[in-house]
């Protein structure tokens, strides 16, 4: 079973190819190679409430990407998610779940970089949750605000891995009490991006 979504869920999602920084100055430049169409493949796939341990877990997830290409790049928007799909996601009790997202456009803006990895986070995620007897959407700090998840690109491995970040769950309904609204949530995945990049700045 396949679902559309991006968190991005980061993820989902995620998986362009470098990875970023919120809200920063951006004063260093970056060279991205070949850049262009970037896709992101990630095994188990998973969003845990931190305050229950109750968790969301998807056998794969993937992503698509658009990536910029070149040198002297300001590491500002250096990559876009454009979709992302999630396979098989079951939550607590062993329920089966959807996990999809609108318009998706992630920013990933590349933040740091050393011996061969990049840094940041991955800006604007929003989900949405499904599942019998249970719904939920996932965001930022604040209810109806868009959330950030932080990662590493490493280019020996093509790997982007993402993890923390500010997300939180909101509009419970159902659930079992196992998730609550307001909760800090974390997504975590490792993608393999194809074709494999090149990142890296002075």
């Amino acid at each position: 079973m396949r679902k559309n979504s991006a968190m991005g869920l980061a993820a989902a999602a995620a998986a362009a190819a470098v990875v970023c920084a919120g809200t920063p100055a951006f004063a260093a430049t970056w060279t991205v190679t070949p850049g262009g169409a970037v896709t992101g493949t990630a095994g188990t796939t998973t969003l845990k409430d931190i305050d229950t341990g109750a968790q969301l877990t998807c056998s794969s997830s993937t992503t698509n990407a658009t990536v910029q290409g070149g040198s002297g790049l300001s590491g500002a928007a250096i990559a876009t998610v454009t979709s992302a799909t999630f396979s098989n996601c079951r939550g607590p009790l062993g329920i089966r779940f959807t996990m999809n997202t609108d318009d998706v456009s992630y920013q990933l803006n590349a933040d740091s970089y050393a011996a061969g990895v990049t840094s940041g986070t991955l800006n604007n995620i929003t989900a949405t949750l499904s599942g019998p007897f249970c719904s939920a959407t996932v965001g930022g700090p604040a209810s109806g605000t868009p959330g950030s998840i932080s990662g590493t690109y490493t280019n020996s491995t093509h790997t982007l891995a993402v993890s923390g970040g500010n997300l939180h769950i909101w509009n419970v309904s159902g659930c079992f009490g196992l998730l609550h609204s307001g909760d800090a949530v974390s997504y975590i995945a490792s993608y393999v991006l194809s074709p494999g990049l090149t990142i890296t700045s002075p």
